[in-house]
Formats: structure tokens, sequence, C-alpha cells
């Protein structure tokens, strides 16, 4: 395993911007913040749940405790590349991440196949009891995007992130599949995440406030899943 950051715990904001309001957002940013130096970075993730989708389902009731698996890569990984299997849980609007990295042909034997990881560690410890408590977990969903990330300049735990173009489908949930299905947002919006370790700086707050962003309450997951719902109760054909 190589040496990435495992463990995360912080709280995670969630807005809807325009076009106009992102760019905006972003001069002002440029004072406190510094992008990361990855530049626009294409994330694909496959989101693992029950067959009957017990986990989003449970997430979008709004619970105190909620829990959730996912592949990850940075771009479209060939076998030997690496990913990340990432565990993220959220207790009283605190959310904890943690997260191990393997080869995508080791993960795929560790999540599809269901081999014993040969990697031993807490967090794999904690990834095992999450697939032997909620049985027969399997891939569900895959979404995808493309993201900048800036990082606070005095504190580098600050973190911002833009998303957009938001993909997501139901069919070849595999990562090396690569990057297409339908769009979750409309066009010109972003996703932003505001993921602080405590209180939110003044001047951020006063920059939302001004340019009238005011948090909502997404996920990419739980979005896309209400999608395909809506889309069985009308009949339509699912073509992602």
């Amino acid at each position: 395993m190589s040496q990435y950051q495992d463990v995360f715990k912080r709280y995670e904001k969630k807005y809807l911007l325009s076009e106009q309001q992102y760019e905006l957002f972003q001069r002002r940013l440029k004072k406190y913040m510094t992008a990361d130096h990855y530049g626009q970075t294409d994330i694909c993730n496959i989101y693992f749940d029950t067959p009957d989708s017990y986990l989003i389902r449970s997430s979008l009731e709004k619970p105190v405790y909620k829990e959730k698996l996912r592949l990850r890569s940075y771009g479209i990984p060939k076998n030997s590349d690496t990913v990340f299997i990432e565990l993220k849980k959220k207790y009283k609007g605190i959310v904890y991440k943690r997260r191990v990295d393997m080869t995508l042909k080791e993960a795929t034997q560790y999540l599809y196949k269901k081999q014993q990881s040969s990697y031993r560690s807490q967090i794999i410890n904690e990834i095992d009891y999450f697939l032997s408590y909620y049985k027969d977990v399997q891939p569900r969903m895959y979404i995808s995007y493309e993201r900048i990330a800036f990082y606070g300049k005095e504190d580098p735990n600050l973190r911002i992130t833009f998303d957009k173009n938001i993909l997501w489908r139901t069919q070849a949930l595999n990562l090396e599949k690569g990057i297409w299905g339908s769009p979750l947002l409309e066009k010109g919006q972003r996703l932003l995440e505001i993921k602080i370790p405590s209180a939110m700086p003044l001047w951020m707050a006063d920059s939302l406030d001004e340019l009238a962003i005011y948090p909502v309450s997404f996920s990419k997951y739980g979005r896309a899943y209400e999608t395909v719902s809506e889309q069985k109760r009308k009949g339509d054909v699912i073509c992602a």
C-alpha cells in the first residue's frame, strides 16, 4: 500500500451554484485558498449497496447515523493502477471517512469476487465487518465528475471542491469501463462542497451570503437513485 491520508474527520456542506456564482465565488477564494496542483481531475466511483438499495434508502431518510461504501479512482484505471476503497460514515453531522488503496485488480477480487484481502489493518477490518453485516453487498451505481479542489493557505485542512459534469449509470459497473452516463445536474450548474474541520471562516460565510449561495441537502448517489426510482414509476426506459 502507498502512503495516502487514510482517515478523515470533518464537517461537509454542499451548495448548488450557477455558472455566474461559481465565477464570482472562485475569484474571492484566491486571497485565502490555493488550487490543488493536480488541476481538474476526473473522479470515478462505484457505489456498493444491497440488492434492495437499503443503504441509500436509509440515507435519504436522514438518520442520525449512516454509512456507505464506494470504490474510487482518479481517471480511468487499469488493473495495475491504484484505486481507493472508501468507507464513509456520518454521525450527527460529522463525516468520518476511512480508505485504503489497492490496485484495481486487488480491489476487484476483494469487493466483486469476495476474496479475502491480503492486506490487514484496522480499516480493512472495518470494511470486512461492513461487508459481512450488510449481506450480499454489490455494485449498484457508477458516478463520475470533473473536480477542481482548493486548500486553505493558512489551514490546509480547509478544503473546497467544485464538481461539474456529474454522470451516473446503473450498468457497466466497473471503473475500467470508461466515463459515460446520464447527467445529474442542469447545464451550467456546479456542486460546491466545503469540507471543514470545525467552524467556517468568517470571510467564507460572508462571501456565500453576499452571493446568495445557500446550503442544500445533496447526495450524488441519492439524487441518482431518486432519478432511477422516478423513471421506474413513470415506466421510462433507463438508458444509463
